[in-house]
């Protein structure tokens, strides 16, 4: 029976590696380099800017996220449900007679009903984003990295992840130095 366990890639220290991380000068380098490395079929990496680089997301292949639809499905189901629950509030449970108004009058439902939306899209959204996002992660390797932390101020950086089924340290680094990368590194996972 095959063993279907990815590779896992170490330090000669035996450090476990995370991947490697190339520095570029400027975002037009970051534009290029993302364009290269979608081409060569990496599927496990990603780029770091510390401002929002303008057709980075079709440089890199990302396909829109369903998130939106997501959390449209959920307010419009929190507000059916709010709606429902009002009905048979007023209805079945407790029926009040509200501005002399027959039991049931759906105008007394609609504030309560709007914030039920409200509440279910915010909550989606919420929650939505931190899964797709895999978060909180209290921990990233590429912190330990003493020039990644130039990212929020004046740096652009590729990073592919060892868990790429194309990985090859020696390559990748190559690959990102005829790419012209100002620096290359091999980021360990020292958890």
């Amino acid at each position: 029976m095959a063993s279907s366990a990815t590779k896992q890639f170490v330090t000669p220290a035996g450090k476990p590696v995370y991947g490697v991380l190339a520095q570029f000068a400027t975002p037009a380098d970051l534009y290029h380099a993302a364009e290269k490395v979608r081409d060569a079929g990496y599927a496990k990496w990603d780029t770091f800017a510390p401002f929002p680089v303008h057709g980075l997301d079709e440089a890199m292949g990302v396909k829109r996220t369903r998130l939106p639809l997501v959390v449209g499905l959920c307010g419009l189901s929190m507000a059916v449900i709010g709606l429902l629950f009002q009905t048979w509030v007023a209805t079945e449970g407790y029926g009040t007679v509200v501005q002399a108004k027959p039991l049931g009058s759906w105008q007394t439902f609609i504030p309560v009903t709007f914030e039920f939306g409200v509440l279910g899209t915010a909550f989606s959204a919420l929650f939505g984003m931190l899964i797709a996002n895999v978060l909180p992660r209290w921990h990233h390797p590429l912190f330990s990295s003493d020039r990644f932390l130039k990212v929020s101020d004046d740096a652009f950086f590729v990073a592919i992840e060892a868990g790429d089924p194309k990985f090859d340290a020696g390559q990748v680094r190559a690959m990102f130095t005829q790419m012209g990368a100002v620096n290359v590194e091999l980021i360990t996972d020292d958890e």
